[in-house]
């Protein structure tokens, strides 16, 4: 469906509404790029940016048990960061670590959290879409330096305009045109029924459009189970 994996060098972005699997698929693959080569691992390190507290370590042993990998969680680095401002310092911070391991893979979950709160209302909507320009700019630079795939989760707002009242509201990632243009591949997550989710490729180089069906299990992200 990805052709084989999340691409490196470039930012990949996840949205969807609450519970649509964005940061159960950011754990299942924090242990999968740790995973060795000849499995379709990246053989490297996890770094794991949380800014809504949605880190479950527990829930990276459960998945990790699935490949007989119980020792995964040495290698997922977690960074918590309340507030924007210390955002693009730490970012900084972490070229030192990834110049001294090896890294396969970088989340930010999510990209626009802190946002939310630190700049609200249509009044600071500039400075808003200002700081996470260069923030997102500095995640291309990480991806583009040190060759690792950087994933970033996102939520959607309802848009509501003249013809939702015959089709229902219309949802669209937060962000606008500077989220979109930093992401190189956009994945949309919906929920399907029970635990049933549905990917589908938005916008990408080198993907078709298209979907593809997932399952979550104690075992992370899996095939659906028919």
């Amino acid at each position: 469906f990805v052709s084989g994996g999340i691409e490196t060098g470039s930012i990949t972005e996840l949205y969807g509404e609450f519970r649509s699997g964005k940061t159960q698929l950011c754990h299942t693959l924090c242990v999968t790029c740790q995973l060795p080569f000849d499995q379709g691992g990246g053989e490297g390190k996890a770094m794991y940016i949380d800014a809504e507290g949605t880190f479950r370590p527990q829930r990276l042993l459960q998945i990790a048990e699935r490949y007989s990998q119980g020792s995964l969680l040495e290698d997922t680095i977690v960074s918590f960061f309340p507030f924007t401002e210390e955002i693009l310092f730490v970012i900084l911070q972490l070229q030192v670590t990834f110049v001294v391991y090896r890294f396969a893979l970088m989340i930010v979950d999510s990209a626009t959290a802190l946002y939310r709160t630190d700049f609200s209302g249509r009044g600071e909507l500039s400075a808003r879409q200002m700081h996470l320009a260069k923030f997102l700019r500095s995640l291309q630079k990480m991806a583009d330096e040190f060759g690792v795939a950087v994933v970033i989760t996102n939520q959607v707002v309802a848009q509501v305009d003249g013809s939702a009242i015959f089709a229902g509201p219309q949802i669209k990632p937060i962000g606008g045109n500077i989220m979109a243009h930093a992401s190189t591949t956009r994945l949309a997550l919906r929920k399907g029924r029970g635990e049933e989710r549905i990917c589908k490729v938005i916008s990408s180089p080198c993907l078709a459009e298209a979907e593809a069906r997932f399952q979550i299990s104690p075992e992370g992200v899996t095939d659906v189970k028919d």
